[in-house]
């Protein structure tokens, strides 16, 4: 008995493989309006030394998140990336290249985890809750926003969890208790905790500016209390959910149709998207997946439907409608960042959307992006076991067994040297605070004293402008693509679909006009301090809403 015992224990351990990443790895600048140094990207999955045999069962990030989470089989938790707000849960705002253990969660087997914004939330095997990063709208869920930011773990106040989400700055909690199967905490502004309000007041008496009173508090969702839910998914602003009868909900921000509902409404209440009824019900082996402005899931059949702006070149998918390109092919798992999607599916990985820094990896060789789904060819015939995309980032984890000597093929990464962590980037924004950037890890060489004089060098030249490269915006909108361009002032910059929400920012400076109308001044004059005004071209205004000279 003691051995069949020990038999089943060993089958329903979780099963383990390597990481592979793919994407940026210049975290202070990514999914921000800066200038991206050339060089620092993964264009192909590429191991990392420090989990090189680590058997990692499980990954996470977000739609709008510049971290990784990876767990391995022991329920070790590691976390790497951006960390202004203590995202990574170190207890420290220092960043990490690299992934790194979180010591304070130590005494517990991680299972689950996910990714938000500037935020990060984790399931124990005991099924406890902890979060750590930043908490200014709630979104860890401890009952309070005292702390603005936590860098490292505290408990939520959740019971019995199963899993966790997050969106750009909320959080998702499934339960095993009875009626509350569905808890949300964090930023209620387009309706994406799903309580039937986006808790909205005016800041200040007798003015206009808006605010939304944060939910620390992790609450059930009231609409869904007859209801078991088994999967959720969250973008920036909204959420899926399927329950155990295979019907499926969305709610929050409803622009470019990723409700699936046929209409671009927000929605403060959990409502049944009708794709899914009757004989096209989600079975209890289906994905569902969220990315920025759009949603996914895995019909009878394996069919994988979507919704939303799925293609940037098209037209919005108002309702699901079925990815044929995908057709016959078994989809075991799939994760969404911001403008990209990646699957595992049979005993291959398939990539699709857009990408900026290589995060399809698809090679230096192969395309950038690809509007339709294609397989990652250096992964071929290798067995996906979890993915997970981030912004400009993705983690896959591939099975060992029977992959030979392939893996050994693969590029390792070592992370950044102390010369490329030293670059600085000058933003392309004015009046905008550049974050600092942190010096990688340092190897081990027997010309250290060189390496760390060209490091000093290297912080002590000029800064020096690089060119901007071309931006998502070109073929989307910028607000969705810019997710994380000022964490500290702007909370919607993710995400604006509404007209008006991004005015065009004001100058005191007398500018010169573009666009069309008459400059403000017929010439060039000096007024009495000797300034000049400048004279306007086109058709505009040259003392207002111009490029400043």
């Amino acid at each position: 008995m003691a051995t069949e015992a020990a038999s089943n224990q060993e089958e329903n351990a979780p099963k383990g493989g390597e990481l592979v990443f793919c994407g940026a790895t210049q975290w202070e600048v990514v999914g921000r309006r800066t200038a991206v140094i050339s060089g620092t990207n993964l264009l192909a999955p590429t191991r990392l030394r420090n989990l090189m045999g680590v058997n990692i069962c499980f990954v996470a990030a977000g739609t709008a998140s510049s971290h990784c989470v990876a767990l391995d089989v022991d329920g070790r938790c590691y976390t790497w990336g951006r960390n202004e707000k203590g995202q990574l849960g170190h207890g420290d705002l220092l960043q990490r290249d690299m992934p790194t253990r979180v010591t304070g969660l130590s005494n517990h087997r991680i299972v689950k985890a996910g990714g938000g914004r500037q935020h990060t939330v984790v399931v124990t095997e005991d099924r406890i809750s902890f979060a750590f990063g930043w908490n200014k709208h709630g979104q860890i869920g401890s009952g309070s926003t005292r702390n603005e930011v936590e860098s490292s773990p505290v408990q939520c106040l959740v019971s019995d969890v199963t899993n966790a989400v997050c969106g750009a700055d909320f959080t998702v909690w499934l339960s095993n208790v009875q009626g509350s199967t569905i808890l949300t905490a964090g930023l209620p502004q387009y309706g994406q905790l799903g309580h039937g309000t986006d808790n909205e007041y005016n800041a200040k008496e007798g003015t206009v500016k808006l605010a939304y009173e944060a939910q620390p508090r992790p609450r059930a969702i009231a609409a869904l209390s007859a209801k078991t839910i088994t999967k959720v998914a969250c973008g920036n602003n909204h959420t899926v959910a399927a329950d155990s009868n295979g019907f499926v909900y969305t709610w929050g921000f409803g622009g470019y149709g990723r409700l699936g509902h046929k209409e671009q409404k927000d929605e403060w209440s959990p409502r049944i998207v009708e794709t899914f009824q009757k004989s096209n019900l989600i079975p209890p082996t289906a994905v569902i997946a969220a990315g920025a402005t759009y949603s996914a899931a895995t019909a009878g059949g394996g069919q994988l439907y979507m919704w939303g702006k799925v293609k940037p070149t098209s037209d919005n998918w108002m309702y699901p409608k079925p990815v044929f390109d995908l057709s016959g092919w078994q989809i075991r798992c799939m994760d969404s960042g911001n403008t990209h999607s990646v699957c595992g599916a049979d005993d291959s990985v398939i990539g699709f959307g857009t990408a900026q820094y290589g995060e399809l990896g698809f090679g230096p060789s192969g395309p950038k992006s690809s509007a339709n789904p294609k397989k990652i060819d250096i992964l071929e015939g290798m067995h996906a076991i979890s993915v997970a995309c981030g912004i400009g980032h993705s983690l896959i984890v591939v099975d060992r067994t029977n992959m030979g000597d392939r893996i050994e093929k693969l590029d390792v990464y070592d992370g950044r040297s102390p010369i490329e962590a030293a670059v600085e980037v000058v933003e392309d924004i004015p009046n905008k605070k550049q974050p600092a950037i942190k010096s990688g890890k340092k190897r081990k060489s027997g010309s250290d004293g060189a390496i760390a004089e060209a490091s000093v060098k290297a912080e002590k030249k000029p800064r020096k402008k690089v060119s901007k490269k071309k931006d998502l915006s070109d073929t989307e909108n910028s607000d969705d693509n810019d997710v994380d361009d000022n964490d500290d002032d702007d909370d919607d910059d993710d995400d604006t679909y509404k007209e008006g929400e991004n005015g065009s920012s004001k100058s005191n400076t007398k500018s010169r006009g573009r666009g069309r109308g008459k400059s403000s001044g017929k010439k060039v004059v000096k007024d009495h301090t000797g300034s000049t005004a400048a004279r306007g071209r086109g058709r505009g205004r040259g003392a207002k809403g111009g490029k400043a000279k």
